[in-house]
This record gives C-alpha cells, sequence and structure tokens, in this order.
C-alpha cells in the first residue's frame, strides 16, 4: 500500500493529476481495495487525495465501483472533511443519474433497494449538517431523483430546501430553486 500512498502525495485537485492516478488505477484495478482502504482513513489527509482521485476513476468508468458499494457507502457516512465528503457526493450523483435518468444496466443491478436507502439517509445527513455548497448541491440533485421512487422523500426534501433557504448561499439557493420547481411540478 506505501507505493499507492507515495504516488498520492503527488496527487493535487488538478485535471491533469487526477486523470494520471485514475489511469493507473484503470490499468491496475487489483488497487482499487488499496485506494478504498485510504479513502476510509478519514482522519487522514491523504484520504482526501484518494477521495480525489476516487471521484474522477467513477466519473471515466462508473462500472468499478460497483463490486464495493459496501465500502462505499459505509466510508460516505464517515467523512467529514469537505476535500473528501465533495467527491462522496458527486459519486454518489454519479450513480444516482446511472441508476434513473440514463439507466445503466450495470448500474440498476447493483445498487439494491437497501443501498439507494442508505444513500438516501447519507444525502440528507449531508444536505442539514454544515457543509460547503457543492456536497449539498450533488445531495439535492441525488435526493430529488430518489424522491422518484421513495415517497416520502421530496415532501422532507421541499421542507429542507425552504427552511434552508434563507441562511443558503447564492449558489444553495439557485440549486435549491431548481429543485423545489421540479418537485413543485411532479
Amino acid at each position: 500500500m506505501m507505493a499507492l500512498e507515495d504516488i498520492l502525495t503527488t496527487i493535487d485537485h488538478s485535471r491533469e493529476k487526477r486523470k494520471y492516478f485514475a489511469t493507473l488505477v484503470l490499468d491496475q484495478p487489483s488497487l482499487l481495495p488499496q485506494l478504498l482502504a485510504i479513502c476510509a482513513r478519514v482522519d487522514d489527509e491523504i484520504s482526501c487525495r484518494a477521495s480525489w482521485g476516487l471521484e474522477f476513476l467513477c466519473k471515466h468508468k462508473l462500472d468499478i465501483i460497483l463490486p464495493y458499494l459496501d465500502q462505499l457507502t459505509d466510508m460516505a457516512a464517515m467523512v467529514y472533511r469537505h476535500p473528501a465528503v465533495r467527491p462522496m457526493a458527486k459519486i454518489f450523483e454519479y450513480l444516482i443519474i446511472a441508476y434513473y435518468q440514463t439507466k445503466n444496466d450495470a448500474v440498476i443491478t447493483s445498487l439494491t433497494t437497501p443501498y439507494r436507502e442508505r444513500m438516501t439517509e447519507i444525502c440528507f445527513d449531508w444536505l442539514i449538517t454544515d457543509q460547503k455548497v457543492a456536497p449539498k448541491a450533488y445531495a439535492m440533485t441525488s435526493l430529488y431523483l430518489l424522491g422518484t421512487e421513495f415517497d416520502w422523500v421530496h415532501p422532507e426534501l421541499k421542507v429542507t430546501l425552504e427552511n434552508n433557504y434563507n441562511t443558503g448561499s447564492a449558489a444553495y439557493k439557485a440549486r435549491a430553486r431548481m429543485i423545489l420547481k421540479k418537485i413543485n411540478k411532479a
């Protein structure tokens, strides 16, 4: 695992470095369990860098994370540093969009009801806790789509967005308006 950690110390948030790292893991899928283990070390700064790489990897080959949904959802519930929360929320959004909108067969098969329920819970946690706007925005999108299946989600999401609207940033308000408009049309 040390070699992967050494490589992670060279990774920054630049697209070029994240792409390099994602390509490395794509070329050596046996590294993915090690990457997830590093991501799960939520108190360690390197977990944030690992999360950036994991997000970039999932963006380009989402199916690679499907055998690891247990680890992903467990880890996502534990992360608290913004540089790690944001990529986890984005990965959730990728999965939820693939399930509900693009109807990716592999995602539909793997993302069973218990996973979708767990993701709903985690997304609400991100939405109501002290997070920056990006994970909240990704959570809003995921929850809106999850609410097309789970009847209780849209009413709860609507109340949460309305209650937090006045204290939200401009970006939060913009995404909240968009989601509220969709909920009201449904």
